[in-house]
């Protein structure tokens, strides 16, 4: 697998700034908008269930799992951009990833923060 397959985070020119902090240096905080998320719920097909009960007994990464979470966690990412650009911010502070098991048919994936203006100091 690639860097691009198993990596993630912020395109370079999103237009909204997301990071895990609560501040960010040199600029504050012009005003506070709220809590925004993005979610995406997955499904587990037979063919990776398989695989990585095969993958597990031998030992080693599973791959095809490794490659869907980037994929889901990315998108969740996209999602929670777009609701801040949607409600006016130009950063989301405190990001951050949630994961739970839905009904034991997938993975919830949900990365929220706080939406925010943000001016330079």
């Amino acid at each position: 697998m690639g860097i691009d397959e198993y990596g993630g985070g912020q395109a370079p020119h999103a237009g909204v700034l997301v990071v895990t902090t609560n501040d960010v240096p040199g600029h504050r905080v012009q005003q506070v908008i709220g809590e925004v998320f993005g979610l995406t719920v997955r499904s587990r097909h037979l063919g990776s269930q398989i695989g990585a009960g095969l993958k597990s007994m031998l030992g080693g990464e599973l791959k095809g799992l490794t490659k869907t979470l980037v994929e889901t966690r990315n998108q969740a990412m996209e999602r929670l951009v777009e609701q801040a650009q949607a409600r006016g911010a130009n950063a989301v502070l405190a990001m951050r990833f949630d994961v739970t098991e839905a009904a034991d048919v997938g993975t919830e994936v949900c990365a929220y923060g706080t939406a925010v203006v943000l001016a330079p100091a």
